[in-house]
């Protein structure tokens, strides 16, 4: 360990207490003594039990539902660990809330992925671990270093042990091509693209396909699903057209709203998802495949904390 910091410390919050205790187990340290509750109004409450005086301080806590209670006890824990003279604050956010509020699309429209940025600075962090955010200008929001993963290898490593014959990789529309791109080169597989265009108002999309998909297997990548209503409609149009198999892969499984019956219904034959949002029991489907973000982020903490090269990781 670096001599910078007396030592590591790990706190969780209760956005993905699983993925917190894997990245410690892996890197061999307990989390840390703390406690995450609330008081009978609602107002969150934070009690660590032990020193950080001095310490080099992750705080795993993804933002993702209930995103403003679990934004509200990353700032708490941040400001807690400043308060008590941490020696170094890292918020480790692996799902990052807000991120798809990343600009004005329309007047008065607010840049909530900015504010959120802010309120993390102010709270008192030295640095932000994440992984694939939706727009990854959101790095420039912050006025500290950002360090962000990235969830495709892990994917991709995925499929490759597959070893399933007339691969393609589909983006489910035109925002996911860079993203589908890159995970078509690291198949080594083909690239199509799902032209979505509605007429008019209240007719439904026309969907047209870019590429060669028929008898194959397509894989529809995109960095999150919530509510799955375009991963799904591609799913079914591709299903239609003639694909063999149609799966779909995502680094964040927001899975809101209706998403959890549109999937069970829909052509898709397999949902591959990291673990950077805890899925709950009642959402867990059949047909679902969570790969763990854990080994990467236990990696790239371990190298923040000595002082080491993260550009190496993706190599």
């Amino acid at each position: 360990m670096d001599g910078k910091f007396q030592e590591m410390k790990i706190i969780a919050g209760n956005s993905n207490i699983q993925l917190a205790k894997e990245i410690a187990d892996i890197l061999g340290i307990p989390l840390t003594d703390s406690t995450v509750g609330a008081f009978s109004d609602g107002e969150i409450s934070v009690n660590v039990n032990e020193t950080v005086r001095g310490s080099d301080v992750f705080v795993i806590q993804s933002t993702s539902y209930p995103v403003n209670r679990n934004l509200m006890e990353l700032l708490i824990i941040i400001d807690a660990m400043k308060r008590a003279s941490a020696g170094r604050i890292n918020a480790v956010i692996p799902y990052y809330g807000y991120g798809r509020q990343d600009r004005k699309a329309k007047s008065r429209d607010p840049i909530t992925a900015k504010l959120v940025a802010d309120l993390i600075t102010v709270a008192g962090a030295d640095r932000v671990i994440t992984m694939d955010l939706h727009a990854t200008q959101i790095q420039g929001f912050f006025d500290m270093p950002v360090d962000h993963m990235l969830g495709l290898p892990i994917i991709a490593e995925y499929y490759r042990s597959l070893n399933m014959e007339d691969m393609v990789v589909v983006s489910p529309d035109a925002g996911s091509v860079p993203r589908s791109r890159k995970l078509a080169e690291l198949l080594e597989a083909p690239l199509a693209i799902i032209d979505k265009r509605r007429p008019k108002a209240n007719v439904s999309e026309v969907m047209n396909i870019i590429g060669d998909i028929k008898d194959k297997n397509c894989i529809l990548a995109d960095d999150m699903i919530d509510t799955a209503g375009t991963i799904c409609n591609g799913a079914n149009a591709l299903a239609k057209m003639g694909a063999k198999n149609v799966y779909a892969a995502c680094t964040h499984a927001v899975l809101s709203g209706p998403a959890v019956e549109r999937i069970e219904q829909s052509a898709i034959k397999e949902l591959v998802a990291l673990n950077t949002i805890d899925i709950p029991k009642e959402k867990c489907l059949d047909k679902y495949k969570i790969l763990s973000a854990g080994p990467i982020f236990a990696n790239a903490i371990e190298r923040v904390h000595n002082g080491e090269s993260l550009s190496s990781l993706f190599d």
